[in-house]
């Protein structure tokens, strides 16, 4: 990542919250490091140097400003926008793959050399994978450290330390606090009476409008595995360490992320799977500066502006329920997958409301009965074909897959076409390019907008909407009177 300083130093100078996550600003006087739109008097520019990541700047000896918390600022809309090799290690560091397999099952994972990836990403950020995984962990332990009553043997190996003096060594390091010192400064709010029960407030880069995003996840929720309740989406989560439930609230200026874990060290994972679900880290002003160009984008951009993309929590249970969803209504969709939850799914030890079950895995699917499945002939030998690759580990769909390489291997499958791979490429993979010119939906927009409405004709014309399409589709979708676009209430 090149930072161009002039622009930097302006950000700063700003204090522009859009450039949160894209870079740091190190103050050589004071030895911190800040987001930049960190409130306090901007330093000299001499006395600025920038980073493209946290985990540089700390390498470099600097701790993290108190007032600006530049750890807890939204990720970078970088590993949203590329499926290339430093994209691909980010998303899977973010989803916790350092931490359990070590560089080397990072490498495996993305199909290189340990060496190889860590030059890439020594070249791009200024920090390895294990200074970046470090990165990681104080962020979990400060979390922890803040909103749980846990005694701090406990949340050194909970935040995945290897032991007690390196957590306390590292959050010295990072923060410039003890994590005594860190734990009293935190004011008001008891702990969570539910043990493994913790609040925490997931940050995003303005402007966003909820609706339709919250709307889309509530309508299309899988009994026994999602639910709009009070006011929250909420759903179970299968992570490496075990079954978690996450309830995720709009609020003015963050998403109120409420989660029961059955082990505390899958926190830094069920977080950045919460954030990609909602697709927090998204660049909301790139993409709608881009889409606003089209005469008849721009006033549903102005009606609705910083529209995200409803992603998945798991790509592979997300293409199962494509394929389940395929020529049926919404209603229709969720009563299957409804019924492959009862039949198929893993019980919650403990059910939370109408959270039940763990949607099932490909592995478990891949020995059902056919006959079983209430569906047409064809789709079902589309259904256990998909789980079968799935189950195989021939297909990735997973945080560090590669777009081109997924789609390629989803496209041969029988049953799949244009509409099922790029609705799995936009919601599993995040691809901000994916396009689905085939849906319904978008043709009846497409059409009372006076747009092309046949898909070759409105691929062309898509083009103009490039790298941003997925976010065109969402615009499109919200002319429709349909229940997605609203808030539940």
């Amino acid at each position: 990542m090149l930072l161009d300083r002039d622009r930097c130093v302006r950000a700063v100078r700003s204090r522009d919250a859009r450039f949160d996550g894209w870079f740091y600003t190190a103050v050589l006087t004071t030895g911190i490091y800040c987001r930049p739109s960190c409130p306090v008097v901007p330093p000299k520019p001499e006395n600025m140097s920038f980073h493209p990541s946290a985990a540089s700047a700390q390498q470099a000896g600097f701790r993290a400003c108190k007032r600006c918390r530049p750890d807890a600022s939204p990720g970078s809309p970088e590993w949203n926008e590329r499926a290339d090799l430093v994209a691909r290690a980010m998303r899977l560091i973010a989803d916790g793959v350092v931490d359990r397999d070590g560089v080397p099952g990072l490498a495996a994972r993305l199909g290189y050399g340990p060496r190889q990836v860590e030059r890439q990403l020594v070249a791009e950020l200024g920090a390895g994978p294990l200074a970046l995984a470090r990165a990681q962990r104080a962020q979990t332990a400060r979390l922890l450290i803040e909103t749980s009553s846990l005694r701090m043997a406990d949340v050194a190996f909970a935040a995945g330390f290897a032991s007690v003096r390196s957590f306390n060594d590292t959050v010295q390091a990072v923060f410039g606090l003890t994590p005594t010192d860190l734990r009293s400064r935190v004011r008001g709010g008891a702990p969570p009476r539910t043990p493994g029960t913790l609040a925490v407030r997931l940050p995003f880069r303005r402007p966003f409008t909820p609706d339709s995003l919250f709307g889309h996840l509530a309508v299309t929720a899988v009994p026994g595995v999602e639910e709009w309740r009070d006011g929250a989406f909420r759903r179970a989560l299968r992570l490496p360490h075990g079954p978690a439930v996450v309830a995720l609230r709009p609020e003015t200026d963050h998403i109120g992320c409420r989660l029961t874990l059955s082990d505390l060290r899958d926190l830094s994972a069920a977080i950045n799977r919460c954030r990609w679900l909602l697709d927090l880290d998204a660049d909301p002003v790139a993409v709608d500066e881009l889409l606003t160009g089209d005469p008849a984008l721009a006033p549903l951009v102005h009606a609705g502006p910083g529209r995200r993309v409803p992603r998945a929590a798991d790509g592979p249970e997300f293409a199962v329920r494509a394929v389940l969803g395929q020529q049926v209504s919404t209603a229709a969709a969720r009563t299957h997958a409804g019924r492959l939850v009862a039949a198929h799914g893993e019980p919650l030890a403990a059910p939370d409301g109408g959270l039940t079950h763990l949607f099932p895995e490909p592995g478990t699917l891949a020995g059902l009965d056919p006959d079983s499945l209430a569906l047409p002939r064809t789709r079902r030998a589309t259904l256990t074909t998909l789980v079968a690759r799935l189950a195989a580990g021939d297909l990735d769909l997973g945080p560090g897959a590669d777009w081109d390489r997924a789609r390629a291997e989803l496209r041969p499958l029988p049953g799949l076409g244009d509409w099922t791979v790029e609705t799995i490429a936009m919601r599993a993979l995040g691809d901000p390019d994916a396009f689905v010119a085939t849906d319904l939906g978008i043709r009846h927009a497409t059409r009372a907008l006076g747009l092309p409405h046949t898909p070759g004709a409105l691929t062309r014309r898509a083009e103009a909407w490039r790298p941003w399409r997925a976010y065109a589709v969402q615009y499109l979708w919200s002319t429709t009177s349909h229940l997605m676009n609203r808030l539940p209430a």
